[in-house]
């Protein structure tokens, strides 16, 4: 067994394999694309050279995909990192709750590759820097000399501005006490699927947005026995017009604040993994 694990590791971190631009397979299947050639030859190598770039500098792009464990906000025994990629800033600080929204106190420092950073240790008595839930905002200069508030990108949790419909980072502590407690196993992948697909949102009876909770009290065990064994969610991304259907997103890695807390989305999958059904997420990376 772990001769097995370890190959598909090996597998993961491998090269992906390159194909000759000027020889692109679809070009036999469909002749239709034959006029428009010269310019997928162009995204094709243009793909090429970033790949390379990402496995020169990340080893491979399995381990690239795992950027968001190191970015963000990573909390350590001795306090908290911040780190935020904007390799055209100028200038970065933090703000937010936790230093009375100063924009100059937290600065943070850039490295060869566009990557911010700061380190912010535990306080006297042992907290963290950062209270849980509590906003925060990272103030930068652009490019174009222009002083501006963003969102962390790295952001797993964001809540809407009643006052001007503007959004908030919020800080999500790491610490036991505030993480979800998996009690379910994930279920096997079925061999053959009987798909629901659901919006949160919309999943309730009432004229009202529907919770992760309430859908997961109310609804799955409804969904379990019609015999579905596996529920697709959609509009899970946070995005600012409801009416979007989530489509148009906020933040690549909050989900929607919305119908609830990430711990609340937590507990829905893990009980329909306690029922046996698989959940699937429908993500919209643009």
């Amino acid at each position: 067994m772990e001769s097995t694990k370890n190959n598909e590791q090996q597998d993961l971190h491998a090269p992906i394999p390159r194909s000759d631009p000027y020889k692109l397979a679809i070009f036999d299947s469909d002749g239709y694309l034959e006029p428009f050639r010269g310019h997928f030859e162009y995204r094709y190598k243009t793909f090429l050279q970033r790949l390379d770039e990402i496995e020169k500098n990340e080893g491979s792009l399995y381990a690239f995909s795992h950027g968001y464990q190191k970015l963000g906000f990573v909390e350590t025994p001795e306090g908290v990192y911040f780190r935020e990629w904007a390799p055209a800033a100028k200038a970065v600080f933090l703000t937010g709750d936790f230093n009375n929204w100063d924009r100059r106190q937290h600065p943070l420092k850039k490295d060869a590759f566009g990557n911010w950073e700061i380190f912010l240790p535990k306080n006297k008595d042992g907290s963290y820097p950062i209270p849980h839930m509590s906003k925060v905002k990272i103030h930068l200069c652009n490019a174009k000399d222009e002083w501006v508030d963003r969102i962390p990108a790295w952001i797993q949790y964001v809540l809407q501005n009643p006052h001007d419909l503007s959004y908030d980072g919020v800080y999500l502590s790491q610490q036991k006490e505030h993480r979800y407690e998996w009690k379910n196993p994930r279920p096997p992948k079925p061999k053959t699927t009987l798909i629901y697909e659901t919006h949160i949102g919309m999943s309730s009876s009432e004229p009202r947005i529907s919770t992760y909770r309430e859908f997961a009290d109310n609804v799955l065990p409804r969904i379990q026995n019609l015999g579905y064994n596996v529920i697709q969610i959609m509009a899970i991304m946070e995005h600012s017009y409801y009416g979007s259907f989530g489509y148009h997103v906020t933040n690549f890695f909050a989900i929607s604040s919305r119908f609830g807390t990430p711990n609340d989305l937590k507990y829905l999958i893990d009980k329909a993994h306690g029922m046996g059904i698989y959940v699937l997420m429908d993500l919209v990376h643009r």
